[in-house]
C-alpha cells in the first residue's frame, strides 16, 4: 500500500513541476507576449479594414451628392440662361444644346433605345487591310465631298 502512495504521490509531483516549469520558463512568457501581440495585430488589422471600408463607403456618398449638385447646378443655369438670355439663338446657348441631349434622371429609358443584340467587335471575314487589293470607292449623289 505504501508503494502505491508513492507512486501515486510521484505521478502527482511530476504534473506539478511540469506544470510550474512549463509556467516558469521565459519561452513560455515569450510565448505569451508573442500571442498577446498577435492578438492585438489581428484587432488592429481588422480595425484598419472597417476604417477603409468606412472611409471608401462615405467617399461614394459625397461623390453621388456631388454629381447630384452639378446636375442641379447645370440645370439651374440652363434654365437662368434661357430666362435671362431669351432672345439669343440656341446654337450659342451652350446650356440649351446639351440639355436637350443629356437624359433626366426622371426619364427612364425607352425600351426602342436598347439594343437586343450587342455588336460585334470584330469583322466577319477579311477586311482587306493587310491585303494589297485595290481599294473600292462608293461613288453617290447624296454625299458629300470635301472641297
Amino acid at each position: 500500500m505504501a508503494f502505491l502512495y508513492a507512486a501515486v504521490g510521484l505521478v502527482i509531483g511530476l504534473i506539478i513541476g511540469i506544470i510550474i516549469a512549463r509556467v516558469m520558463t521565459p519561452e513560455y512568457k515569450k510565448h505569451k507576449q508573442l500571442q498577446k501581440e498577435l492578438e492585438t495585430a489581428k484587432f488592429e488589422l481588422e480595425q484598419h479594414r472597417q476604417d477603409l471600408s468606412d472611409h471608401f463607403s462615405n467617399s461614394a456618398e459625397m461623390l453621388d451628392t456631388l454629381g447630384k449638385n452639378y446636375t442641379k447646378l447645370y440645370q439651374h443655369m440652363a434654365q437662368t440662361s434661357s430666362d435671362l438670355l431669351p432672345n439669343i439663338p440656341k446654337q450659342d446657348n451652350p446650356f440649351v444644346t446639351q440639355t436637350a441631349e443629356a437624359p433626366l434622371e426622371s426619364e427612364e429609358r425607352k425600351p426602342e433605345e436598347t439594343p437586343e443584340i450587342q455588336p460585334k467587335d470584330y469583322a466577319n471575314g477579311s477586311t482587306g487591310l493587310l491585303k494589297e487589293q485595290p481599294k473600292t470607292y462608293v461613288e453617290s449623289p447624296t454625299m458629300n465631298k470635301a472641297s
